[in-house]
């Protein structure tokens, strides 16, 4: 791409300028009817050191009311001072409707200069290539008009802007060891960023703008978002269309095939609850001393006894290594953005705990069922989730999921019982009922999502809990297990 890029021929400056200022009130425009119609807009600009980004990010803005854009340029960092997924700083920034966001250099850097730097294997590379695909076409599919633009300029050129920068004591500051590092290797990078161009051409396409013509520059990026933006407005938001990647699934029973009669005595219970709690007192120690980040799904019936099982769980674990998210209807900036959005803000650092009481599962339950996605984005929804939940694994993460299980004469006694005692009634709610009324709706709908996200990498557990104090016993179990084999895991890694 890079390789077989041809370079503008020179034009008149006096042409770029007014051809500039119209493109700048049209843009002005677009963007009034962007903001009307709540379309989001992510422009992600990559390049060369010294081409221009920041020059051509102000010369975009320029127009722009300040209200409703951001600029943002996350740091890149040693992978060994990352403490989140590597999507982590570019999914949490993404804008919300009826705004744009100019990102700064983004996942394409990330990935280029830790592969050069030998910080990541070709293997990772890889699997960093495939997550920014699926990231892209989650927002694309999400309705997200979609921007990159690489400035692209020679390595004489790039040498001899970083020489007039470092020549003034003003502007030295902002030439670096890692930009001179860069034009040294300019060849080994410009081999890179063409692989990597070429394998995240698609879905969305990249558009090379030659920047030593800066004017050119700035005309045809205007041009591109200008036109990005027209487009989207006469063919309104876009919705993708579902699809399925086949991924490794564990086959999971049907709720009603589900044998709900296991009980534990009260003697036992207490033994093996402080036994267990124990035990993960010390892989708590453990995974924070590796940094191992857990992430614990629960996702249940109301009334099957979800928030007993988690404080059961939680009352071990260092409060300073762990948080819980007790996840409601989303917040209207949440709703703003991409449904993953609200989860990717919570997750974990490594050698920390995250627990959700309710998960992005809801998009195919209660999203579903209610009404509040297309049809179209809870089937979509599936794919998306795997894609998600393999990002985190691939990061390291240990991910658990369970579907607190009870049957509807079980929930119906809790209902009652709730209902009648005083110190009890905030646990019930009219949609609590609501939703009992629809429980063969809603079974259909976990017994499709347990089929197509019970994945081996994060895989489902049904806890049996018409008796709550068996399931807290078999969850802890569970998760014992799993912390145990990624301690063992992480320590055959360290010594091969």
């Amino acid at each position: 791409m890079l390789r077989e890029f041809e370079r503008n021929k020179p034009e008149d400056k006096e042409s770029l300028n007014i051809e500039i200022k119209a493109l700048r009130e049209e843009l002005i425009g677009k963007l009034q009817a962007m903001r009307e119609r709540k379309l989001p807009v992510l422009v992600l600009l990559e390049g060369w050191a010294a081409a221009g980004k920041g020059s051509l990010i102000k010369e975009l803005i320029t127009s722009i009311d300040p209200r409703f854009y951001n600029v943002v340029s996350p740091a890149v960092v040693p992978e060994n001072e990352s403490r989140y997924p590597f999507l982590y700083p570019y999914a949490c920034a993404i804008p919300e409707n009826g705004k744009i966001m100019f990102l700064d250099s983004g996942w394409m850097e990330n990935v280029v200069r830790k592969y050069i730097r030998s910080e990541i294997t070709r293997d990772e590379a890889k699997r960093r290539i495939r997550s920014i695909n699926e990231f892209e076409r989650q927002l694309r599919d999400g309705g997200y008009i979609v921007l990159k633009l690489f400035l692209h300029i020679s390595q004489e050129e790039q040498l001899e802007r970083l020489e007039t920068l470092y020549g003034s004591m003003e502007t030295r500051w902002r030439v670096t060891d890692d930009d001179l590092w860069q034009n040294r290797e300019y060849h080994q990078f410009l081999k890179t960023y063409d692989e990597v161009m070429e394998k995240t051409n698609e879905p969305v396409k990249w558009h090379i703008l030659d920047a030593k013509k800066r004017k050119t520059a700035v005309r045809d990026a205007l041009k591109l978002l200008t036109k990005k933006i027209e487009k989207a407005l006469d063919k309104g938001r876009y919705v993708g269309e579902p699809f399925e990647e086949k991924f490794p699934l564990v086959e999971m029973p049907l709720l009603r095939d589900v044998d709900l009669t296991p009980v534990i005595e009260e003697e036992e219970y207490k033994k093996e609850l402080k036994k267990l709690q124990a035990r993960l007192s010390e892989l708590h120690n453990k995974i924070y001393e590796r940094k191992i980040p857990v992430i614990l799904c629960y996702e249940g019936w109301d009334a099957a006894g979800k928030g007993g099982n988690i404080r059961r769980v939680a009352y071990p674990l260092d409060p300073r290594g762990f948080d819980v998210h007790p996840i409601a209807s989303p917040l209207p900036h949440e709703l703003n953005r991409q449904y993953l959005w609200r989860f990717w803000t919570r997750l974990p650092r490594t050698g920390h705990i995250a627990i959700f009481d309710r998960t992005w599962y809801g998009r195919v339950m209660v999203e579903r069922l209610e009404g509040f996605c297309s049809e179209k984005d809870w089937k979509r929804a599936y794919n998306e989730i795997n894609e998600f939940e393999r990002q985190l694994t691939d990061w390291g993460a240990v991910v658990l999921k369970f579907w607190i299980h009870i049957d509807p004469d079980t929930q119906l006694a809790r209902f009652t019982e709730r209902q009648n005692t005083p110190e009890k009634q905030w646990k019930i709610t009219d949609e609590d009922w609501r939703n009992r009324e629809k429980w063969p709706q809603y079974e259909e709908a976990v017994d499709e999502m347990l089929k197509k996200t019970s994945t081996k990498n994060a895989p489902w557990y049904i806890i049996e809990s018409n008796d709550k104090k068996y399931a807290r016993i078999r969850t802890l179990k569970i998760v014992i297990e799993a912390l145990e084999k990624a301690c063992k895991d992480h320590f055959k890694e360290m010594m091969s």
